[in-house]
């Protein structure tokens, strides 16, 4: 490896995805010299237009929502210090049960096989050490992370060139944890009904479950920074409320499933680069 940078690749979906819940490794690692590189997936076109404009609302016009959305992201990778940006300019396929997820050209929709080949010539050009995605269920079940996961995983089958794999996800006593401080933000909200509450319960991992804790409070500034460049969205970013203090003591540690490893690194680890440095 001595004549190539040591790589993070990070495949998300949409613009601000890499924020949320990647921010902070992404901001950590660039500034220990290590190349990042972010490959997002749609155009984010399903998002809030301006004045908060929701899809399918009259004014919300996907073609220019997509390109202000293009520029929060590049303005939320320098806030990062992202090496390179990748988009595949997939449409946004919308939340789960939209008619948007069948609309042509949404991510959604379009055959893995054939996204999973234009991600892998991006792996075999930028060969990662390490490949961070969601997992199965996207985190939380929108399509277009489930559909992140589906064509990295395939990707990866195509090149079989990482040595080390993750899955982003969240201990579930930080979920418990973000409930309390919501209700808190918001007294008037209602009880999620039995079946959400259910579902819910279901997003994340017991702690014991979590294979890597990587500590990025020094970068919390910049992972909240990164999340406000994308302004246009702020209705739906709920941690922009929290302000930086109590945002870099709840989000500065970011967790991870290890799901391939060829380093053999023991777990619990508190680097996705062990083994490789």
């Amino acid at each position: 490896m001595a004549d190539r940078p040591l790589t993070l690749m990070a495949v998300h979906a949409h613009p601000d995805d890499e924020a949320t819940g990647t921010g902070g490794v992404l901001a950590r690692y660039a500034a220990e010299g290590i190349r990042t590189v972010l490959v997002t997936c749609t155009d984010g076109g399903c998002g809030d237009g301006p004045g908060g404009v929701k899809p399918g609302e009259p004014g919300h016009d996907p073609a220019a929502v997509a390109l202000m959305r293009r520029q929060e992201l590049e303005a939320s990778c320098g806030v990062l210090k992202i090496s390179d940006l990748e988009m595949l300019d997939y449409a946004d396929s919308g939340m789960m049960g939209w008619p948007s997820n069948d609309a042509p050209g949404a991510f959604w929709r379009t055959p893995v096989q054939e996204s999973a080949a234009r991600l892998a010539d991006l792996m075999r050009h930028y060969r990662p050490d390490v490949v961070v995605t969601y997992d199965e269920n996207g985190f939380y079940g929108h399509p277009d992370h489930i559909q992140a996961h589906r064509i990295t995983m395939a990707a990866l089958e195509m090149t079989e060139l990482t040595p080390k794999v993750y899955w982003t996800t969240m201990p579930r006593s930080m979920m418990r944890r973000f409930g309390e401080i919501m209700r808190e933000f918001q007294e008037d909200m209602p009880a999620p009904d039995p079946a959400e509450a259910a579902e819910m319960a279901k997003i994340g991992l017991p702690d014991d479950e979590i294979t890597t804790w990587v500590d990025a409070t020094a970068y919390s500034d910049q992972k909240f920074d990164a999340l406000a460049a994308h302004a246009s969205q702020g209705d739906n970013i709920f941690f922009l409320k929290l302000g930086k203090e109590r945002f870099g003591e709840l989000m500065g540690t970011e967790t991870f499933v290890r799901v391939q490893d060829a380093t053999g690194t023991a777990l619990p680890e508190n680097d996705l680069f062990a083994g490789l440095r």
